[in-house]
């Protein structure tokens, strides 16, 4: 577990991946094509990542603020190969008597394009559930959702299930 716990969350709600996953391989032509309906599974390794108190009115008995800012860069990995890697941003937007809970977003860079995605994190070991809400390149008009694991401070398992998504009118 990290050293603070919002920040784990955070984190597995980043970008967890662990495990032999399925890697849609993917072209690099010049103009690329829209991503098929596909479940993508990456093994991670987490950046430590960095807070940024941004909110000056602090109570010591916790670890952040409303407010705050966690950002992480991660590696991401499928059957051992490096395949790309994830940047994403967490703020804290509520805290106790409730649950610590932050709101994040991020980006998955692979070879083929981007994949944009968001979550609620919360502090705990519970699986974070994202929703893909688009991506570039190959990964032009997807959406779907996924999971994101934290095995510990380090690994962890990220799985995407994108589906190709078509503009009213047929059209791309």
């Amino acid at each position: 577990m990290r050293k603070v716990p919002l920040a784990s969350a955070i984190a597995v709600v980043v970008v967890g991946l662990a495990g032999a996953g399925s890697f849609a391989a993917v072209s690099q032509a010049s103009v690329p094509s829209p991503a098929k309906s596909q479940t993508l599974v990456f093994n991670v390794v987490f950046s430590p990542l960095q807070q940024i108190a941004a909110n000056n009115v602090r109570n010591p008995a916790f670890p952040v603020a409303l407010g705050d800012e966690i950002v992480e860069h991660d590696q991401l990995f499928s059957q051992g190969q490096h395949v790309g890697d994830d940047v994403f941003s967490c703020v804290v937007v509520s805290l106790p008597p409730g649950p610590i809970l932050a709101n994040c977003t991020g980006i998955v860079r692979l070879p083929g394009g981007t994949i944009g995605f968001q979550t609620t994190a919360t502090a705990g070991p519970e699986p974070k559930q994202l929703v893909v809400t688009g991506g570039t390149g190959t990964y032009r008009n997807v959406g779907g959702d996924g999971t994101l694991v934290e095995f510990g401070p380090v690994h962890g398992k990220m799985t995407l299930r994108l589906l190709s998504l078509v503009a009213r009118g047929g059209g791309a």
